[in-house]
């Protein structure tokens, strides 16, 4: 009787945590794995130390050197694995624990920057998507942070506030669940005469807003009322996106502007901060606390949400699996936010870039769900206000009491008071001499400042939760040719090194901040471009000392041989096991390590060099965004599995001269086997020139069998070939070890 009385009072459950049963299994590999590692650096000093020549001396503490690093970087991915966590959430108990009038308030943030490599189109299905949300519309509110200062962003968005207004009544009539409009018409949608005029009148505002993008100005034939001409005659002669003045136009209110049903439109905000020469903006960063300041004085939602511009809603429930976290008593004291993974539409079968981080997303996040939680990754991230004000038990006041997480807004967002506060506070000026980037807001100091800031935001004290829905609740684009994945690679690779090695560095301050399983978690990404050193090192020595028939590994039959094989077939199969047990397929594994071998000699390598030359300030390259403009041609290859070179691009370089030798060094190295050398000593290099030429299938197709504009640039071939020619006639002068 008691117990049947226990369960009628119990409260239910909004979510459960379960622990991996391959937790007991990983320890024990890493375990082993790492007396191999410790044995293999044993024998590469062992080596040098009984060499005989300088040159022997130098290859064994070069490779000692390399197998060093290899060795860290896989300990630290062995951090993901000491206690990876599985997560359920129970959205359909919400209502029986809180009303939907007590739901608290939200607010969403989208950041765009350049309306020419970031289509306002797609920015707009962005927002419409969150507008969208299963959710009170006037506990709503969208900000959209224009960091280009861009009028043609401006226009997208009034006729982006005209369409909502009747996207969003037919979503909700119709029970539409993919809530982006350029997603559900590309589906196979219910064919009605209701859904066939929605989708005229999105054609026609897709059409109106593309025309003035492409012409590149918005002239009075598609300004529609006084209101407009105002709003864009804030654009004089003398803005442009580095120089001009705060503009921040409400674009739709809540209580003020409804649907076509009548019910209220949820709150729409256009913001563009100041921008001025003489004043640092901190990129994305800036962007991002200017909102935090702007949205706490017009609207000041305990919750905000953060997006890409191309990362939009595939769920219109996601706020609440977001609330079965946040309104759990027991924990909602520690929890900063919650993470959900980056999921991507359009990938092709293979995933022939990598694009969909698998590791980075999914693997690495659950295996840190199960210490302290998941790091943030600039997209689909709920956090608290309140986490970005110093630590649970740290709270760091701000300057003004209108931008404490505790103010209440009295006024409507569009009072002359509101929107003068809201402006002083998007001054480019505002920041100085404050704590704005260092202990309050979204942190400065790294060109990755989500990792920057999901990091510090987790030293501080704050947990995080990992959110994996069977639906994906956000979907993005990926970069369809390889000079924008190597570019956009490149740029985390400088900004990780900028954390690895300032005072924060995980290993030091993050090991003392999080204890040393954590702290080895955030040092896997932070010491991410320090791959290409051991890589590098890998793809050209071992394959010049084979061209001159110059053992430098174990023999076969000697015990050895069976350590680097045990190293090298333990890794890999671990991480293949990973990535399938994770639904993915052998073929997509297979480009993840394939891109991984890639960017050790273009991304990463660059990466670290124009870190290293940044500090000695020799050079500063700023925030470079990757395009998301679909070129047709492009796309074809693409869909076919096929790689892009098309533009010149200095990474290209070393990955083709990387090629290059290693098939000439494969095919010399047989040949001299077949001759009588002594194929003992030398499988093992014979075998690594193999495996990357078989990785490198892509590049020498690029080079010498395509004829279409994405094959490899003729001067490129013609450049590593030379440097090819180059290491191989250096390598034939240089002395046997």
């Amino acid at each position: 009787m008691e117990a049947t009385a226990a369960a009628a009072t119990a409260k239910p459950l909004l979510h459960t945590l379960t622990f991996s049963r391959a937790t007991v299994t990983n320890r024990v590999f890493a375990t082993v794995y790492t007396c191999a590692v410790l044995a293999l650096l044993y024998h590469h000093a062992l080596t040098a130390l009984n060499s005989t020549t300088f040159l022997s001396f130098s290859l064994s503490l070069t490779f000692l050197f390399a197998d060093f690093v290899f060795g860290f970087m896989w300990s630290t991915t062995q951090s993901f694995r000491m206690r990876p966590a599985h997560r359920r959430v129970f959205p359909e108990n919400l209502r029986k624990l809180t009303r939907e009038e007590d739901f608290p308030a939200m607010d969403v943030f989208i950041c765009t920057a350049d309306p020419h490599k970031e289509p306002p189109v797609s920015v707009v299905n962005t927002a419409l998507s969150v507008m969208a949300y299963d959710y009170p519309a006037e506990k709503l509110s969208v900000y959209v942070s224009d960091d280009g200062g861009s009028d043609l962003t401006l226009f997208a968005f009034v006729e982006a506030a005209k369409f909502g207004s009747h996207w969003l009544p037919f979503c909700r009539r119709n029970k539409v669940v993919e809530r982006c409009p350029e997603a559900y018409f590309g589906s196979n949608y219910p064919q009605s005469n209701e859904s066939k005029q929605m989708k005229v009148m999105y054609e026609s505002m897709k059409g109106r807003v593309e025309n003035v993008v492409n012409s590149g100005k918005v002239t009075d034939d598609y300004i529609s009322n006084e209101q407009e001409r105002q709003a864009f005659n804030k654009w004089t002669r003398g803005f442009t996106r580095h120089d001009h003045p705060t503009v921040i136009q409400v674009l739709s209110e809540v209580g003020k502007d409804k649907d076509i049903t009548g019910e209220s439109m949820p709150n729409l905000i256009y913001v563009s901060r100041q921008k001025s020469r003489n004043s640092p903006h901190h990129f994305k960063g800036g962007a991002l606390n200017a909102l935090l300041r702007v949205s706490a004085v017009m609207t000041n939602a305990p919750i905000i949400l953060t997006l890409d511009c191309d990362m939009y809603s595939n769920d219109p429930q996601t706020p609440h699996r977001v609330l079965c976290y946040f309104s759990d008593a027991t924990i909602r004291s520690k929890v900063g936010y919650i993470q959900f993974p980056q999921r991507f539409h359009g990938l092709n079968k293979n995933d022939i870039y990598a694009s969909e981080f698998k590791g980075l997303f999914l693997i690495n996040p659950m295996g840190m769900d199960g210490l302290a939680g998941p790091n943030y990754v600039g997209t689909g991230c709920f956090f608290s206000r309140r986490v970005f004000f110093g630590g649970p038990s740290s709270f760091v006041s701000p300057e003004v009491p209108e931008l404490r997480p505790d103010h209440v807004v009295k006024e409507p967002i569009q009072a002359q008071s509101i929107l003068a506060m809201a402006h002083h506070v998007a001054d480019c000026k505002y920041e100085d001499q404050s704590n704005w980037g260092s202990k309050v807001g979204f942190r400065y100091g790294s060109l990755v400042e989500d990792y920057y800031t999901g990091y510090r935001l987790q030293c501080e004290g704050w947990r995080s939760v990992f959110c994996h829905p069977n639906r994906p609740a956000f979907l993005g684009d990926v970069p369809i040719n390889l000079n924008d994945v190597l570019n956009q690679n490149k740029r985390w690779s400088v900004g990780l090194l900028e954390v690895a090695f300032s005072k924060y560095s995980p290993v030091t301050f993050g090991v003392r901040a999080m204890g040393p399983i954590m702290g080895h978690c955030y040092a896997h990404s932070a010491f991410w471009p320090i791959w290409s050193i051991p890589l590098t090192i890998y793809a050209f020595l071992p394959q010049l000392a084979l061209l001159n028939g110059v053992s430098i590994f174990p023999k076969v039959s000697d015990t050895w041989f069976f350590l680097y094989a045990f190293l090298f077939l333990g890794a890999y199969a671990q991480d293949c096991l990973d990535f399938i047990l994770c639904e993915g397929t052998f073929r997509r594994w297979w480009s993840d390590q394939r891109m991984w071998m890639l960017r050790g000699v273009t991304s990463y390598l660059f990466g670290l060099i124009e870190f290293l030359t940044k500090c000695l300030g020799i050079a500063t390259h700023g925030f470079n965004l990757t395009s998301k403009v679909l070129d047709g041609e492009q796309s074809k290859r693409y869909d076919q599995g096929t790689f892009e070179f098309g533009v010149e691009s200095p990474m290209f370089v070393p990955l083709s001269t990387a090629a290059i030798v290693n098939l000439i060094a494969f095919f010399g190295g047989l040949v001299r086997v077949f001759r009588g050398g002594d194929f003992d000593g030398l499988f093992v290099q014979i075998f690594l020139a193999g495996f990357v030429v078989v990785n490198c299938w892509p590049i020498y197709e690029a080079m010498v069998l395509r004829t279409d504009k994405g094959r490899m640039p003729t001067k490129t071939t013609l450049i590593s070939t030379f440097l090819a020619w180059a290491l191989y006639t250096a390598a034939s002068h240089t002395p046997h070890i």
